[in-house]
């Protein structure tokens, strides 16, 4: 037996390096399997619906119609592999959450190509997975979370009314899968817990009780999360977080566990710099195809599940935009205040794209709180924006500087965004009197030295001293009111 263990150490070990080449190499080479036909968040039914038909047409897959969605969308599952374990990967149960559809996609695309023979039957030799790619397709019509009825369908395993729903109870039941993986996006706004890094991916080993007890089924979903963290890690430092296990007797994820099978829910969040979401479809993809990986070599299971409490929490402490102890005066009086600005999306007619709407979410000492852009406005002051009237606007810089931003033109766009940042407004408009407050929008100056230095406008921070092009100054908006 002696001798055995020093053999064995060096297998796992060469498994374990194995896995992380894998790894590497397909981060690297991800752009060959993207698909192209869906680069942006609100994609739809009908977009899905081509490569649905393509791999139908594909022989090495197996597709099937297995339900329908309240306003008759058809939803599918595409099956691969001939292994003996089934493992059930779904997404988009919200509307508003297709980073990991896009990333199913992406897996599609890899498992078909010739590259990766080698690890693709690994996993394909000891797996049949299962991906059914958008489950609520009524609401990702309509970019909502919720389906056609108004339900939550992650809140529907119990009474089951949705047949959407019922579908995903159906094949659950029928696939008895081993692993499945719960797909879903979460608020940018998460972090992880006590550090200024967004929560990019959140994981989850649902409990299957009140008590939280760890069985088999439960720590073997544990172990599978531990060895994905460690992947993300090499590309998103610090920036994974642990949803709480807090038991909910009406969810999917939580009943699935129940039911016996290792649930792995997967929340994708933030990430600077990436609106669309998709350098995080890409972690979804490295992270799931090396998480089949593991499962099928079963290297999974030399996982310390104790490692598993090891990752943050999930927290919510993050604005998009915070501006650190600035001076607000009121009634004669100066205070010293932080701002937590949130950049809310609006949906345009037909839900193909959105424009921003920004808020002032909190403000007073937000000293645990973080931002993915903080300005230090030590030694700055606000200053009230300015109306004028303008015939046409020339260079939108030249107003801010004179510290105008409500701009009143004769006949302003009609729209409810303007590509300028500047809040265009009828000649019927009255600038009240300022007052910082949660809840109003975000549209006010910065000066420093009685010299105006920085705008923001509609949430976004502007440096009067720099071009506006080479500055992300959002969208200005067309009001009336």
């Amino acid at each position: 037996m002696k001798k055995l263990i020093p053999l064995i150490i060096i297998l796992l070990a060469f498994t374990v390096h194995a896995q992380d080449e894998l790894t590497s190499q397909l981060y690297e080479t991800y752009e060959d399997y993207k698909e192209p036909s869906i680069g942006e968040r609100r994609i739809k039914h009908a977009d899905i619906q081509p490569l649905i038909q393509k791999f139908k047409a594909n022989p090495k897959f197996e597709v099937q119609k297995v339900g329908q969605s309240i306003q008759g969308r058809d939803l599918h599952l595409i099956s691969i592999g001939s292994g003996d374990s089934n493992i059930f990967l779904w997404s988009q149960m919200h509307g508003n959450e297709p980073t990991a559809t896009q990333a199913i996609f992406d897996i599609l695309n890899f498992l078909n190509a010739p590259e990766f023979q080698e690890e693709k039957e690994a996993i394909l030799s000891k797996l049949k997975l299962h991906f059914l790619p958008m489950l609520n397709p009524d609401g990702a019509e309509v970019f909502t979370r919720r389906n056609a009825l108004g339900i939550d369908i992650n809140r529907d395993a119990l009474r089951l009314q949705s047949p959407e729903g019922q579908t995903l109870k159906r094949l659950r039941d029928s696939l008895d899968a081993d692993f499945g993986f719960n797909l879903h996006d979460q608020s940018t706004y998460y972090n992880a817990e006590s550090t200024e890094k967004p929560a990019t991916i959140s994981y989850l080993a649902t409990a299957y009780n009140y008590e939280k007890d760890i069985n088999e089924v439960r720590a073997n979903a544990m172990k599978v999360i531990v060895y994905m963290n460690e992947i993300i890690q090499n590309y998103a430092p610090g920036q994974v977080g642990r949803y709480s296990d807090d038991f909910e007797p009406r969810a999917f994820g939580d009943n699935i566990a129940k039911w016996g099978t290792s649930l792995i829910l997967i929340e994708s969040g933030g990430y600077p710099g990436d609106p669309e979401k998709q350098e995080i479809r890409k972690l979804n993809y490295v992270s799931i195809l090396s998480a089949l990986y593991t499962i099928a070599n079963e290297s999974f299971k030399n996982i310390p599940i104790e490692d598993y409490e090891k990752i943050p929490r999930n927290d919510r402490k993050l604005f998009d935009l915070k501006i650190e102890n600035v001076t607000y005066e009121l009634l004669g009086d100066d205070y010293i205040l932080d701002l937590g600005i949130f950049n809310n999306e609006v949906d345009l007619e037909g839900h193909n794209q959105f424009y921003y709407n920004s808020s002032v979410a909190d403000q007073g000492d937000l000293s645990t709180y973080y931002a993915y852009k903080t300005f230090d406005a030590q030694g700055y002051k606000i200053v009230p924006p300015k109306m004028a009237k303008v015939e046409q606007i020339g260079d939108a810089m030249d107003l801010l500087k004179n510290g105008v931003a409500y701009v009143e033109t004769e006949k302003p766009e009609k729209s409810e965004f303007v590509h300028l940042p500047l809040i265009m407004v009828n000649k019927d408009f009255e600038l009240k009197s300022f007052r910082m407050q949660p809840g109003i929008n975000p549209t006010f100056f910065l000066e420093k030295d009685e010299k105006l230095t920085h705008a923001v406008i509609n949430g976004f921070l502007i440096d009067l001293s720099k071009p506006l092009n080479k500055q992300d100054t959002g969208n200005g908006l067309i009001t009336g009111q």
